[in-house]
């Protein structure tokens, strides 16, 4: 038999009961929430009148084991194997479910959490829930998912216009630079024009992007134990020649070869290159910059600085640093600029869980640092195989070097005839062209060719659907595919590599990375032969 509530005086009375009863009642009925309650069996005994006010339902409706009559069709099954895994096991749960609104005959989501009651023994003597509409929120979330995947696709189709008219600007002044016999003096001094505006350009339009990517969470961090004098080393070699051209000495220190940040290696190493880029483009003429580094100033953190001798900065510009498009005054000078590469390093960095600061003293100079968590250096295993040896360029029977077809499926006029030039300077290559994906694939049939190159925004197909249609003919199943696109975002990138692409670049053409890549296929397919 049940015990009676006590209160300190002995067992509760009737009245005492009833009191505590109707005070529980007008306190759920003060709540902004439905408020049930339910018999051990799971039978409902109490509705809050909030049930009435949200649904139009009333505790008739509900009572006993009536409630799912109240839910959506679909939610049915799924709250009574909830409810029913409650009451066998004693255990609280929560759910979503859609439940009507009487007044406009709408399904409306609600979050529904239920906890149970138990005696000294353990026993479920009462069931206690709350019915909360979440139906507003649940739609706010799906119209922010809805402007994101808006907002991603709007940055994806920017930048493949941006750079489809840079591709040609950029991979044309590269060949007339390199062309045989050199151009003029006059020639260069334009050509080297064009160049300085062109990769300008698309500097600005990666750091944009980058910024909106970032202020939008759609930036993939993947943080692992990163070797500083290894980052410090590339940093070093890549930095190397704009600091020869401005006549700048950059120190770089020794480091410990067991000393690893905890980072993204290709983020931390594009937050040091944009320090290290603005120490030396806003240096003085033969001045210096010196980085340096940290493990023992915070337990657990290791601060990386650069350190520049330029003009310094004044408090007043120390407060307007990290703004997008604050360029502090530099705009009329003569340094190119965007004034974003600061404000995607400080995003960047706070999204691998560090900090970024500067100090200044005008007329002195600058020193930036960046702070990150100190990780300890991974184990690497022995190798246990042999490399393989590097392919041999395979020659025909007469000695001579064998002519290999590349077919190159492109629907710009300007970027197959770029392409052309390129391949024209390799005696053992020739070229055929499709301007649609179909009559690629029908060319890559027919011809055999050892490589293609693929545009993925063609006129009829995408270049990955042309790749699907390869993969599944037996003819040309092995033919490698090198993607070649203007649709530049990692995630772009990412899903064309996952298609089967054997690589996938990025225009404007970079003509050292494109050749490279080119002779990597021809090269996989001489050693398969």
């Amino acid at each position: 038999m049940q015990k009676q509530p006590s209160s300190a005086n002995g067992p509760c009375t009737e009245t005492e009961i009833g009191d505590v009863e109707r005070r529980f009642r007008s306190l759920a009925d003060a709540l902004p929430h439905i408020v049930w309650t339910a018999e051990p069996d799971g039978s409902i005994d109490f509705v809050s009148r909030r049930l009435k006010i949200y649904t139009g339902f009333d505790i008739a409706q509900v009572q006993g084991l009536n409630w799912t009559s109240t839910l959506h069709p679909d939610d049915v099954q799924s709250a009574l194997a909830n409810w029913n895994y409650a009451l066998a096991s004693g255990a609280a749960y929560e759910m979503e479910v859609r439940i009507k609104r009487q007044s406009d005959d709408t399904w409306r989501w609600h979050l529904d959490r239920t906890s149970p009651v138990k005696d000294s023994q353990g026993r479920v003597v009462k069931w206690v829930g709350t019915v909360t509409d979440i139906d507003d929120q649940k739609q706010a979330l799906a119209a922010a998912d809805r402007a994101n995947r808006a907002k991603s696709d709007f940055l994806s189709s920017m930048s493949h216009e941006l750079r489809s008219p840079l591709n040609a600007i950029l991979g044309f002044a590269q060949l007339m630079a390199s062309e045989s016999p050199p151009p003029t003096p006059s020639q260069q001094a334009s050509i080297d024009q064009i160049l300085r505006a062109g990769w300008h350009l698309l500097a600005l339009i990666n750091e944009v992007l980058d910024l909106a990517k970032i202020e939008s969470g759609q930036v993939s961090i993947s943080p692992e134990p990163v070797s500083l004098s290894d980052t410090l080393r590339e940093c070093e070699s890549m930095i190397e020649p704009q600091a020869r051209q401005r006549d700048i000495v950059v120190s770089f220190p020794r480091v410990e070869s067991r000393l690893h940040v905890r980072a993204d290696r290709t983020r931390f190493k594009q937050i040091l290159i944009n320090l290290l880029s603005n120490a030396i483009k806003y240096n003085r003429r033969s001045g210096s910059v010196t980085v340096g580094y940290d493990a023992t100033r915070v337990p657990g953190r290791v601060r990386v600085s650069v350190g520049d001798t330029g003009s310094g900065l004044s408090p007043d510009q120390l407060g307007q640093l990290f703004q997008p498009f604050n360029r502090l005054g530099q705009d009329a000078g003569t340094e190119e600029g965007t004034g974003i590469g600061l404000v995607v390093a400080k995003r960047l960095t706070e999204l691998m869980g560090g900090t970024i600061g500067v100090e200044s003293t005008v007329g002195t100079g600058s020193v930036f640092w960046i702070e990150l968590d100190a990780a300890p250096a991974p184990v690497i295993a022995p190798p246990t195989g042999v490399l393989p040896p590097m392919p041999v360029s395979a020659v025909s029977e007469t000695g001579a070097t064998p002519m290999h077809t590349v077919l190159y499926i492109e629907d710009n006029p300007a970027n197959l005839k770029l392409v052309e030039q390129l391949i024209a300077r390799r005696p053992d290559i020739r070229m055929l062209g499709a301007m649609t994906g179909q009559l690629g694939v029908e060319l890559a049939c027919s011809a055999l060719p050892q490589v293609i190159v693929m545009d993925i925004n063609l006129p009829d197909i995408s270049g990955v659907e042309a790749l699907s249609i390869l993969r599944k003919n037996p003819v040309t199943v092995e033919i490698p595919v090198m993607a070649l696109s203007a649709n530049a975002m990692p995630r772009d990138v990412e899903k064309g590599l996952k298609a089967g692409f054997f690589r996938y670049l990025t225009k404007p053409i970079k003509i050292d990375q494109f050749m490279d890549a080119l002779g990597e296929a021809i090269a996989l397919v001489e050693s398969k032969s």
